[in-house]
């Protein structure tokens, strides 16, 4: 199993880190954890397509997590020739961004079904909102559900996903939660967005101080790694933005509470599992 972060960022841009977004590659079987702006083009970078999804999964509606979703969807459609459909998982209220986002997409889809013969149709997609405590199966990887914190943005949910004996957990946005513990119990890697509290708390901006009651700061997320027994910590969404000489910074931060691995980087970092 091999994770891939295919966007580190945050919804503050930078020339350097796609929005939100993680894939995992189990196998054969490529699943896409959200979709943050430029996730097809980091798609690319680790050698995956949107055709390759086996499934996307989506934590919560915050656009930031899902604005290159029509992105995905079109690619999708397009390279497949609407032979294909995709998978979407997601909480309540995944169908009907969907169906807007097909919307939206109208003028375009109709523009390709009439300049190519071999297009007929629009996009499929096959759309699932789950519950927390649902679990499916993605081919051969097992996926279990939970609930996580992030407040006001409701429902949101974390994934746990199992193949060949490796467990990984991706969290998305949320405070430490019961859910988290749940997911995390004993993961190869634990994947969560983190903020670095005593940075964000130095910058005079009202709406920066708010992201501050619903993310998980590095201490807290490497609290959770060793309280859940994690085997790994890997950190990415990272609010700041490191550059690659603070990375040890980070790192240090949370070795001080947890004393397995921990992970950071660039988007395209990737991890074996």
């Amino acid at each position: 199993m091999d994770i891939v972060l295919t966007g580190t960022g945050s919804p503050i841009p930078d020339a350097s880190r796609a929005g939100p977004s993680t894939l995992l590659k189990a196998g054969d079987t490529h699943i896409l954890v959200d979709c943050g702006r430029g996730v097809v083009m980091r798609m690319a970078g680790a050698e995956s397509m949107p055709p390759f999804l086996a499934a996307v999964l989506l934590t919560h509606l915050h656009s930031d997590h899902l604005c290159a979703l029509n992105d995905v969807i079109t690619t999708h459609w397009v390279m497949t020739q609407g032979n294909a459909t995709l998978k979407l998982y997601g909480p309540p209220g995944t169908a009907e961004f969907v169906e807007r986002q097909l919307h939206a997409l109208e003028p375009d889809i109709g523009y390709r079904i009439a300049h190519h013969d071999v297009i007929t149709q629009g996009p499929q997609v096959d759309v699932t909102e789950l519950e927390p405590g649902d679990s499916f199966a993605i081919n051969d990887v097992r996926v279990t559900t939970a609930a996580t914190e992030h407040a006001p943005v409701k429902p949101t949910i974390g994934f746990r996903l199992e193949h060949d004996g490796v467990a990984v957990a991706m969290v998305g946005d949320t405070i430490p939660c019961e859910g988290v513990d749940q997911l995390a119990a004993g993961v190869d890697a634990y994947v969560q967005t983190v903020i670095r509290r005593d940075l964000v708390e130095a910058i005079p901006n009202p709406m920066m101080q708010d992201i501050l009651d619903y993310h998980s700061g590095v201490v807290e997320a490497a609290q959770t790694a060793a309280r859940v027994g994690a085997r790994r910590l890997v950190l990415t969404h990272m609010v700041p933005a490191p550059t690659p000489d603070q990375y040890p910074d980070w790192v240090a931060r949370a070795a001080e509470h947890f004393g397995g691995e921990v992970i950071i980087g660039d988007d395209l970092t990737s991890i074996s599992l």
